[in-house]
Formats: C-alpha cells, sequence, structure tokens
C-alpha cells in the first residue's frame, strides 16, 4: 500500500512538474513565432521577384531541395505558397512548413521553364513532386545462344551472349507473349539441350498435342528449327497483323513452287495467330498507336492508369498510386510530365479522361521530346470514349483493391465521375439522401438514407415525424428535417458515426427550389457540405441532377445515372414507407382507438385477428373476446360502438 501510494504521488507530480514548465510551454510559443516571421520574410522575398516565367526551388534548412516548379509569372506564384493558409491544401502546407529558402532561374519563355522543370525533377526528385514510383520492375523476352535456341521470359538483362527484347513494364504480357509464341511456332518450353542426329529421346505430350515441334528427337534440322525461331522472333516485335502478311505471301509463294507441304504448315501457322489475335480484339483501338491515361480518385489517394496501345492493339498498362489530389487538371498536367520524362517512348496521341493545364505546352514539350507531332485528346463519345472509360475503371478497380474497404472498381468509378460532375474535391464516400412523403398535406413524414461506398448502409437510415410544418410544404419541411438533423451532430459528433458523421454530400428528392430552401440551413451550421437535388421526368424517372443555378444532365453518364437511380429510389421507398405506416396508424386512431378502453395495442392486435375493420364490425362477443388482451367489458364496448354507428348511419 505504501509503495502504491508513492507510486501515484510520482505520477502526479511529474505531471504537475510538466504542466507547469514555463520553458517547454513557452518554446513552444516562441517557436510559432519564429515560424510566422519566417514566412512573412520568404513572402517579402518572393514579392520581389520578377513578373517573369521561369522556375522555383524550395529548399528546407538542410539546404536540401524538397520542391520544383514552373511559373508563368515567378512573383505571382511563388508569393500564393507564402500568404494566407486557409485555401492551401494539407500537402502544400506541409511543405511550406519546411521552406527555408528557395531559389529561382528565369526562363525566356513558359515552354523552357516546363522543359527546365522536367530535368530538374528528375535530376533531384523532390519529396513533394509527383514521383512515379511504382513498385514493379523491368521485363525482358530472352533468345538463348545457338543452336537450337529457346524464348524465354528474364527478370533482368544479363551479359551472357543471350538476345534480349525489352523492356517490358508488364510480367504478363511477357509471359503471354511468350507462351503464344512458343505455341504457335511450336516451340521448346522445357531445359533439354538439342542437336542435329545427336541423342533420339521419346518426344513429350507437347509434341502430340502439336505444340512443339520435338528437336529432342534430333530429327529436326537447325535450318528448319532456325525459321520456326525467326518467325516467333518477327511475331513478337511486329505484331500479329505484319506476321499474318508475311507468312500469307510465304504460303503461296510456297504453292507456287509445289511446296504443299510448307504451304500447309504456314497456313496452320497463320490460323493459330489470327486466333490469338481475335482473343487480342478485347480490347482494340483504331488510332495505331497511342496512350490513354485515366485517373480515379479513392479516399485518400489517388490512381493514374495508363493504357498503351501498339498496332491497335493494347500491350500494355501501367497503375501509379499518388496522394494529395487537389487539382484534377493541374494533377493531370504534372502526371504527364512526370511520365513521359522518364519514358523514352512517346506515342503520336495521349488520350486523357478529362481537362489538365497547359494543353499546349505540353503538346510542344512531346512533340520536341519524340521528334515528331503529338496530339493531346480529350473525347468525348464514341469509341476513343469508351477505351477511357475503361482505363478509368481499372485505375477504380486497383484504388478499391488497396483500400479493401469492400469499395468495388463499379461503384469506386461511380463516384469518382459524380465528383467530377458535381466538382467535388474527392469521391463522396458518405453520402445522405432525404425524401418527404404525406397525402394533402396529412401525415407529414420524411425518410433519410445513407449510401457509404455506393452501397446502402441500413444501419444508418432514420425516419422523421414532421413537426413544426402544417399542410403540403415540401420545402418547410426540407428545411425542418435537415436542422434537426444537423442539431444532432452537434450533440453527437465526438461519436464520429450514425449523427455524429457528417455527410460528405446532401441529395435531396427535388429540384433547385429544395436545393435553395435547404444551402441556408446547412450555412446557418457553418459547414461546407455539397447540397443537390435529384430531378424526377414526367414519368417518375430520375433526369438530372439539380444543383442552385441550374441542373446538369446525367443521362450519359451510365454509372453516375445508375448510382444516382438507385439512391433515389431507395429514399422514396424508405419515406413512403413510413408514410403508410403513419397512415394506418391514423386509421385506427379515428376508430378502433376511439372506443373506450381500446388503445394502439388492443386496436392492432384486432386489425391482425380480423384483417380489417369490416371484420371487426361483424364480430360477436364472443368472437371478440377469444382474441388475446380483449376482456368481454372491451368486447362489449366494442359491438356498442359499431352498432351506435349503424343506428347513426
Amino acid at each position: 500500500m505504501k509503495r502504491s501510494r508513492w507510486t501515484a504521488a510520482l505520477f502526479l507530480l511529474g505531471k504537475l512538474l510538466y504542466r507547469g514548465n514555463p520553458k517547454a510551454n513557452s518554446n513552444k510559443g516562441e517557436n510559432m513565432a519564429e515560424r510566422t516571421e519566417k514566412v512573412q520574410e520568404l513572402r517579402r522575398q518572393a514579392m520581389a521577384l520578377p513578373l517573369l516565367p521561369g522556375v522555383y526551388i524550395m529548399k528546407d534548412a538542410q539546404n536540401k531541395i524538397i520542391y520544383i516548379g514552373k511559373a508563368k509569372a515567378l512573383k505571382n506564384r511563388v508569393s500564393q505558397y507564402f500568404g494566407s493558409d486557409t485555401n492551401h491544401p494539407e500537402k502544400v502546407r506541409q511543405m511550406v512548413a519546411h521552406v527555408d529558402h528557395f531559389d529561382y532561374i528565369v526562363a525566356d519563355s513558359e515552354f523552357e521553364a516546363l522543359v527546365l522543370e522536367c530535368s530538374l525533377i528528375k535530376q533531384y526528385s523532390p519529396k513533394y513532386n509527383i514521383l512515379l514510383k511504382d513498385d514493379k520492375g523491368y521485363h525482358y523476352i530472352r533468345i538463348s545462344p545457338p543452336p537450337f535456341s529457346k524464348i524465354a521470359e528474364a527478370r533482368q538483362k544479363v551479359e551472357d551472349g543471350a538476345r534480349y527484347l525489352g523492356p517490358y513494364v508488364s510480367s504478363y504480357t511477357v509471359r503471354e507473349a511468350v507462351d503464344e509464341a512458343c505455341k504457335v511456332f511450336q516451340l521448346p518450353t522445357c531445359n533439354k539441350t538439342f542437336s542435329y542426329g545427336g541423342s533420339r529421346e521419346r518426344p513429350c505430350l507437347n509434341h502430340y498435342i502439336e505444340q512443339c515441334c520435338a528437336p529432342c528427337t534430333g530429327k529436326v534440322k537447325e535450318k528448319d528449327y532456325n525459321e520456326r525461331l525467326n518467325q516467333a522472333v518477327e511475331f513478337l516485335t511486329q505484331g500479329s497483323t505484319k506476321m499474318v502478311a508475311t507468312l500469307q505471301q510465304r504460303m503461296e509463294e510456297a504453292a507456287e513452287n509445289l511446296e504443299f507441304e510448307k504451304a500447309a504448315r504456314l497456313r496452320d501457322r497463320i490460323t493459330a495467330i489470327k486466333k490469338i489475335a481475335q482473343k487480342q480484339k478485347v480490347v482494340m483501338s483504331r488510332v495505331e498507336e497511342q496512350d490513354v491515361i485515366a485517373l480515379a480518385q479513392g479516399v485518400d489517394v489517388a490512381c493514374f492508369e495508363v493504357f498503351r496501345f501498339t498496332g491497335g492493339s493494347l500491350t500494355d498498362r501501367e497503375n501509379f498510386l499518388i496522394e494529395d489530389v487537389d487539382s484534377l487538371p493541374a494533377a493531370r498536367a504534372e502526371f504527364i510530365r512526370r511520365y513521359y520524362s522518364i519514358r523514352d517512348r512517346v506515342p503520336p496521341q495521349v488520350t486523357v479522361d478529362g481537362e489538365l493545364e497547359d494543353t499546349e505546352l505540353l503538346e510542344q514539350w512531346l512533340t520536341d521530346k519524340a521528334g515528331r507531332r503529338v496530339h493531346i485528346v480529350q473525347p468525348q463519345k464514341g469509341e476513343q470514349a469508351h477505351l477511357v472509360e475503361m482505363c478509368r475503371s481499372n485505375a477504380a478497380e486497383r484504388i478499391a483493391h488497396r483500400e479493401g474497404s469492400g469499395l468495388t472498381g463499379r461503384d469506386a468509378a461511380a463516384l469518382d465521375e459524380l465528383a467530377k460532375l458535381l466538382g467535388l474535391s474527392a469521391p463522396p464516400a458518405y453520402i445522405e439522401s432525404y425524401d418527404i412523403s404525406n397525402t394533402g398535406g396529412s401525415d407529414n413524414v420524411a425518410g433519410m438514407v445513407v449510401f457509404e461506398n455506393g452501397r446502402p448502409l441500413k444501419s444508418a437510415y432514420r425516419r422523421f415525424l414532421i413537426k413544426t410544418v402544417q399542410g403540403q410544404d415540401d420545402y418547410g419541411s426540407m428545411r425542418e428535417v435537415l436542422t434537426r438533423r444537423l442539431t444532432e451532430y452537434e450533440v453527437h459528433k465526438e461519436e464520429g458515426k450514425g449523427f455524429g458523421r457528417l455527410p460528405d454530400l446532401i441529395l435531396l428528392d427535388g429540384g433547385k427550389g429544395h436545393v435553395a430552401a435547404v444551402k441556408p440551413v446547412v450555412d446557418s451550421f457553418h459547414l461546407d457540405i455539397p447540397v443537390f437535388g435529384m430531378v424526377k421526368d414526367d414519368k417518375h424517372r430520375t433526369r438530372a441532377i439539380a444543383e442552385d443555378g441550374g441542373e446538369i444532365a446525367i443521362n450519359s453518364k451510365r454509372t453516375v445515372f445508375t448510382l444516382i437511380s438507385s439512391i433515389q429510389e431507395e429514399v422514396h421507398r424508405w419515406a413512403i414507407g413510413y408514410h403508410r405506416q403513419r397512415r394506418k396508424k391514423s386509421t385506427i386512431g379515428t376508430t378502433l382507438t376511439q372506443i373506450e378502453g381500446i388503445g394502439e395495442t388492443r386496436a392492432r392486435t384486432l386489425l391482425r385477428q380480423f384483417g380489417s375493420l369490416k371484420a371487426i364490425r361483424a364480430a360477436t362477443v364472443e368472437e371478440l373476446c377469444a382474441v388475446k388482451g380483449i376482456n368481454r367489458p372491451a368486447a362489449e364496448a366494442i359491438r356498442q360502438f359499431f352498432a351506435r354507428q349503424e343506428e347513426e348511419g
């Protein structure tokens, strides 16, 4: 006991000493004051910069470069960092907090600044720039030294006398290409060594199913084998289209020279290649060579997906996870700069999924890098738009897989598309939707449904009985419901769930009038929650999204249309279900509950037993007494009540 008292006393003394240490508290205040003074000094230096294009270089106290950017006007751009940080995203605030000083380089033009920025970022890899550090290594196709060379996948290039094709980013692509080439041209995939006329072995199963020419038998001439091998290499390097044309010409020549066996072999290879090409046509493009780039956003991370098309076929794909995407056009532009600064290959066309900054500058830079004209395209419809959507869906799948929240790729794509359509900074992971239901102004109720990650969260559904609004006033009812809901948030916000969690988006079943009625309520609580309406057509089907100033069409946005339609149908179902329940209670209250000794509980029991008021009215006293909870005085009161009604009417 004595030891315990001493332990407690020492703990309390330590807390008091810590709290009462004026030095510790004053150091914190001094550091804040010093940092404020430092930022003010940096702003004074920034205001002295020229209004010329150039590159600015942010450095920390150890003189390490932490950020590199380009500017159309150095003074305007750099001074923004050291002004008010209210509108700065978290990433920028963190970067500014570590800036000790900065340098700058004046350029002759904005394009020259862009080229210099790309070069410096590639050289120094600053912490706060987008760095495309993917976890993928490069892969090669290895052709072993003769005689009887083999084709195989290799993870790295080694000086071993072999020939290497590549590098390729996707290991899957390399494996598939090697497997297909070996099957079509019947090349061995085993580890055996071969020679013509050497040891003769019994061939394996692959020979009998026509997937290997069986050089292990010692009967295959090196010349014939090399012909197969060269054709396989041509297939890997040129693609199926050119290979078919070449083999077709050779087949016709063999047929003219009456070499029918050779022509038959070439015919079989052409058929095999066409079958493989048919599988590849799942993703095809009319544009022979292009990169398709799309961006999908998650809760705390974003993903860029790149589809690489060669010869009209999808030949490779890459994805990159990045953080802190604040401006979509700026993020796309920076990604393109980073991506092609570390790539030797630039296709004639780069297809993107949305607007990006400095489009003309980027086109000029890519053109200079490629040595030919490069176009940046943003398709709105047709085949190219479909490819962009497919690319974005794959990016969404990557995010869904990483976050492991049960969010499917389809849902992630829908939320991402919805965020872009509504101009939200991030996909709305938590959506609340409201609907009002009444009959001629009576039995006014409201329903609230919640969608988390694109799926209904039924445990968070709520119902409201309208208390302050009389008659048919949907706007007033919406204002009451939102006021009560946000008031509940103030009470429960420490819990972080249910009413204690704020939505990322509020959707009202109604038009711009409903939005205009509710927005002042949200503003009065000093909350920044976007509010939109869901508009229906004459046939009660979802038509558009309403905002304060007009409407946003969603018919052409399939994923968004499906999501909004499901939300609207669900909130309507929930609200009208509650309204019918209240009407049923109201009917009971005006009939059975008027009888002395009959409350709501007995009334509900009677309705369950007899099914309708008509059947109750026709029941005898004995039949009524047989109902659980109904005694003889209550049964007689019921009979007398309906008897008086019959006499009066």
